[in-house]
């Protein structure tokens, strides 16, 4: 069991490692609208993970026998990205961003559907729990419970991470001026929109 802690541990700090629209995300909305609305937002991607987990774990081998499914979830999410990327660019270029001295009321149920839909919606963060899916499957030493350690300890890594880059950017805000908040809201529409055509034609190719 300690085995299947350590490896979920290394692989929750490879997942957490890359850099994708959920890093993007939480950094923009820690600077924006302070830590625990990017906190939520960290439990709102940590929520579509489990789900994830569920769904791959039990269903890895019906999942990958779904017609068509890899290309719709692609196309549906790609979109869905380029309309976060378009939606970001237009409120940089007519809303006046947060200092780091203001505090906005934090809209709880939009913070957690933010990083809930985000991650949810990233037809590859589904290839990887498939991926993991598989592996867990293929290892003759793990049991429910080695599973579900393994699982545990990638989840409980990927969520600290996530916490702990939302913490930082927060303790950056005092730093952050109104016309930097600007260009990086323009910078993560873009980001989201390249993430987004990135993901329509990976689903057109497959």
């Amino acid at each position: 069991m300690i085995t299947a802690l350590l490896e979920g541990l290394s692989m929750g700090l490879l997942l957490s490692a890359l850099i994708g629209p959920v890093f993007f995300t939480l950094i923009q909305s820690s600077l924006e609208h302070g830590f625990r609305y990017a906190a939520l937002a960290a439990l709102g991607i940590l929520v579509s993970d489990c789900i994830y987990v569920l769904v791959t774990y039990f269903g890895v081998s019906y999942l990958s026998g779904i017609d068509h499914f890899e290309f719709v979830l692609g196309v549906f999410g790609g979109l869905v990205l380029f309309g976060f990327g378009i939606s970001n660019l237009m409120k940089a270029k007519t809303s006046r961003p947060n200092s780091g001295g203001i505090t906005l009321p934090i809209q709880k149920k939009t913070a957690f559907l933010k990083g809930f839909s985000i991650n949810g919606i990233n037809p590859f963060v589904l290839l990887f729990w498939v991926s993991i899916a598989s592996l867990v499957h293929l290892k003759p030493d793990y049991g429910k419970a080695e599973a579900g350690i393994y699982y545990s300890g990638i989840l409980g890594t990927v969520f600290s991470i996530d916490l702990l880059k939302a913490y930082v950017a927060k303790k950056l805000r005092p730093l952050v001026t109104p016309r930097l908040m600007k260009i990086l809201g323009f910078l993560v529409g873009l980001i989201m929109i390249g993430f987004g055509t990135r993901m329509i034609y990976w689903a057109l190719n497959q």
